[in-house]
């Protein structure tokens, strides 16, 4: 009985995977020439996918997950993740697109530089402009532009105040959320892996400098494009490269680490991560590991999605600071003697506070 919850979230993230292949198969393989009713269709089917479907996806597989995990572990970070990805999708998948008429804002739901979706739909040379303008009007698109640039600067100074960990495991809607709620599963095909060798890192390093050059290549020529400087045939052509690249580099490699690996595969090299972990850097983003006397178990290290060895800092009493903590807190839950705490500068500051004020009320 007490697998039969791990096995519903295998199925789960099985039928996820297969439904994503087919759809995107049929998205972009048939529906470009397809009739227009067969267009629609696919349309139709791929936006209730990416809205209703994952929307439910998350909230089935956060329960699942959270009855594998409450037994042994505190879970207190893992569960304010699956609360986190639940609004996000919420608010991205379901309330939005009731409150604006459309069924797209999940292009608009990852900050730059992962695509340059959000900047095509301000070029009138672009499907995203007119699929867009149909709904919205001139108008919309400036709302709209007002919407993008505060979601960017929300998350990035949001990034500076509580760490990588707000976008990376409480947001993102796309590698973010499945890491997270399917978390139990990886990998989906055979026995649990042992953690990124030297060989691996090393390929993830590459991956990471060259997807985050490649995507402000994108971004930049995008906004070229928007202001005119860019003609539309470069333009069409570029559109084309940057979805093999998402259809390549990141959606299915991202599903073929869920399947051999890891959740937590893709995280290594996305270019938004890559960039909000130099934020998370200045914010002072740490693990704290002072909190108690740690007993070296190890725990820590083996629940780490990311391969950091957070028990070699433990064992020393030094904070882990290293560039691929996304903030996920795994590592937090499952210390036996509650070591460990994930902090920045801001937070912090705010505990200093909280502290001084119970200290002055004490008699």
């Amino acid at each position: 009985m007490k697998n039969i919850p791990l096995l519903a979230l295998k199925l789960l993230l099985g039928i996820y995977i297969a439904f994503c292949l087919i759809i995107a198969a049929l998205n972009y393989a048939v529906a470009p020439g397809a009739s227009a009713r067969t267009a629609e269709i696919i349309s139709n089917i791929w936006h209730f996918y990416e809205n209703e479907f994952k929307t439910g996806l998350i909230l089935a597989a956060s329960v699942l997950s959270l009855i594998l995990i409450k037994k042994n572990e505190r879970n207190v970070m893992r569960r304010k993740n699956y609360i986190g990805f639940l609004i996000a999708a919420l608010a991205v998948h379901i309330i939005g697109p009731v409150i604006t008429g459309t069924k797209e804002l999940y292009f608009f739901s990852m900050p730059l530089p992962w695509s340059s979706f959000s900047i095509q739909v301000f070029n009138p040379s672009t499907s995203f402009h007119h699929s867009f303008t149909s709904h919205w009007g001139l108008s919309g698109i400036g709302a709209l532009l007002v919407f993008v640039v505060i979601y960017n600067i929300v998350i990035f100074a949001g990034t500076l105040l509580f760490g990588r960990r707000l976008q990376c495991s409480q947001l993102c809607l796309f590698n973010g959320f499945a890491s997270e709620v399917f978390s139990e599963t990886f990998p989906l095909l055979g026995k649990k892996k042992k953690k990124a060798g030297s060989r691996l890192k090393t390929f993830f390093s590459i991956m990471r400098v060259i997807l985050l050059a490649v995507a402000a290549f994108f971004t930049l020529t995008a906004a070229l494009s928007a202001a005119g400087i860019i003609t539309e045939s470069n333009n069409s052509l570029l559109h084309s490269l940057e979805s093999y690249k998402y259809l390549t580099t990141e959606l299915l490699m991202a599903m073929f680490f869920w399947v051999v690996f890891t959740g937590r595969g893709y995280c290594h090299y996305c270019p938004a991560g890559t960039v909000l972990a130099f934020l998370s850097r200045a914010a002072g983003q740490k693990i704290r590991t002072d909190l108690t006397d740690c007993i070296e178990c190890g725990r820590c290290s083996r629940a780490c999605p990311m391969s950091i060895d957070v028990k070699s800092f433990a064992a020393e009493g030094k904070s882990v600071v290293d560039f691929n903590c996304v903030g996920c807190g795994h590592c937090v839950d499952v210390c036996p003697t509650a070591t460990l705490g994930y902090s920045t500068r801001f937070l912090d500051y705010i505990k200093s506070r909280i502290n001084n004020e119970e200290a002055s009320q004490t008699p």
